[in-house]
C-alpha cells in the first residue's frame, strides 16, 4: 500500500514573523498525519479501558529536516507511512511537498502504553491487530527494539 496522502493549507498561525511556516507547525502536522494513518487502520488513538486506565501512544523521539520554505496560504502534501515496527513502538515516516517540490521530511516514534491515572506510562507490547494494520503502511525494513 503506498503512503497514507494528507492534505493541510498553511494557516496565518502556522507562520512566523518573516511569513513561512515556524518550524513547529511541521511537528503538529505530523501528529494530525500520523492520527489520519490509524484512524485508516482502525487503531484508537486512545483506548479507555473500565478501570480508569487507558491506552495511548506517548512520543519518544521526533525529528524534522526543511529544505525549502513554504507560506501563508500554501498546501502542504503530507505521505505518511510506517519505516518500522517494534515490539512495543512504531517508527513513522513523513514526506511534505509543495507544489511537487520536497519542502521537509519527519520522524515520529511512538510507543504503545498502558497508562495508569497519576502512575508512570508503561510500555505495552503491540497487538497482532495493530502491528497487521500498521503493516499495511510498511515501508522499508527499519526496525526497532523498545
Amino acid at each position: 500500500m503506498p503512503p497514507l496522502q494528507a492534505r493541510r493549507r498553511v494557516e496565518f498561525r502556522d507562520t512566523d514573523a518573516a511569513g513561512i511556516v515556524h518550524f513547529s507547525a511541521f511537528f503538529v502536522w505530523m501528529e494530525s498525519a500520523e492520527h489520519e494513518l490509524m484512524r485508516a487502520t482502525g487503531i484508537p488513538v486512545v483506548e479507555h479501558g473500565a478501570d480508569g486506565a487507558s491506552f495511548s501512544w506517548p512520543r519518544v523521539a521526533a525529528s524534522c529536516e526543511y529544505t525549502a520554505a513554504v507560506r501563508f496560504g500554501d498546501e502542504v502534501d503530507i505521505a505518511v507511512s510506517v519505516e518500522g515496527i517494534g515490539r512495543t513502538s512504531v517508527t513513522y515516516g513523513f514526506a511534505f511537498s509543495h507544489a511537487g517540490e520536497a519542502v521537509a521530511s519527519g520522524r515520529i516514534v511512538a510507543v504503545r502504553c498502558l497508562m495508569h491515572p497519576g502512575g508512570r506510562p508503561e510500555p505495552v507490547p503491540l497487538t497482532p491487530e495493530v502491528t497487521s494494520g500498521l503493516e499495511a503502511f510498511m515501508r522499508g525494513s527499519l526496525g526497532t527494539d523498545r
